[in-house]
């Protein structure tokens, strides 16, 4: 549902940046580093727009893979550091083991 949500509302906020951006088609004067020039404001609302949102995107992708290589990292100490017990099966033979033992330790000392 959350991914729904946000679809949806990427999508309603597209279409108010198109609207927008449609209504004002005036020419205007943009200002480069390099010089200037005159360009439709719609292009110069859908350009900055894009260029906004694949900054978003970038630093976003940045973040998420450093968080995934964070992650990685600390699953796998966890599982070096954590004890072979922690199996099943080691677990179960561990026990029989521990019974037998239990079971030898019960039993009076031997008198000579």
């Amino acid at each position: 549902m959350k991914g729904q949500t946000y679809l949806i509302l990427a999508f309603i906020f597209a279409l108010l940046i198109a609207i927008f951006a449609v209504i004002n088609v005036d020419p205007v004067q943009v200002n480069y580093l390099f010089g200037s020039g005159e360009a439709p404001l719609i292009l110069v609302i859908l350009i900055s727009v894009l260029l906004g949102g694949l900054a978003t995107a970038s630093v976003g992708a940045v973040r998420y893979f450093k968080l995934k290589r964070e992650n990685r990292t600390l699953k796998e100490k966890s599982s070096a550091d954590a004890p072979v017990s922690s199996s099943p099966a080691y677990a179960e033979e561990n026990r029989d083991q521990t019974e037998e033992t239990a079971d030898e330790d019960d039993s009076p000392p031997k008198v000579t």
